[in-house]
């Protein structure tokens, strides 16, 4: 049994090369294939179109991701200067441990208090 990611990667496998294969076919099989049965247009439009499209919708998702890297870096606060993240990293090497260890303490001798006995739940 396959997992729902690779059935998606499979569906989208399948639905690229029938596009791919449909749109081959339109482009170049035109003339014999498709205009006996459907009577669009001209050779010369329909190719156009079919070169035109794709273009356009490439040339829109360039654009859509320049845009999208231009508003990332514009919203993103700029990092650190290296020379305060240097000085930061030598300042803690610098500092000097004040803290000294604490004696072990023995541990207490119990108390010879009684302690109220729990009840058990039935």
């Amino acid at each position: 049994m396959v997992s729902k990611d690779q059935a998606i990667g499979g569906a989208i496998l399948l639905v690229c090369v029938v596009v791919a294969v449909v749109y081959l076919v339109a482009l170049f099989g035109y003339e014999q294939l498709i205009k006996p049965w459907l009577n669009i247009g001209s050779t010369a439009d329909v190719r156009f179109w079919l070169i035109a499209v794709p273009v356009f919708v490439a040339f829109v998702a360039i654009l859509f991701i320049g845009a999208w890297i231009g508003w990332t870096m514009a919203t993103t606060p700029p990092p650190k200067p290296i020379e305060e993240i240097t000085t930061e990293i030598e300042e803690k090497k610098e500092e000097p441990k004040t803290e000294e260890a604490e004696p072990v303490k023995a541990p207490e001798a119990p108390s010879t208090e009684e302690k109220p006995a729990t009840k058990k739940k039935k």
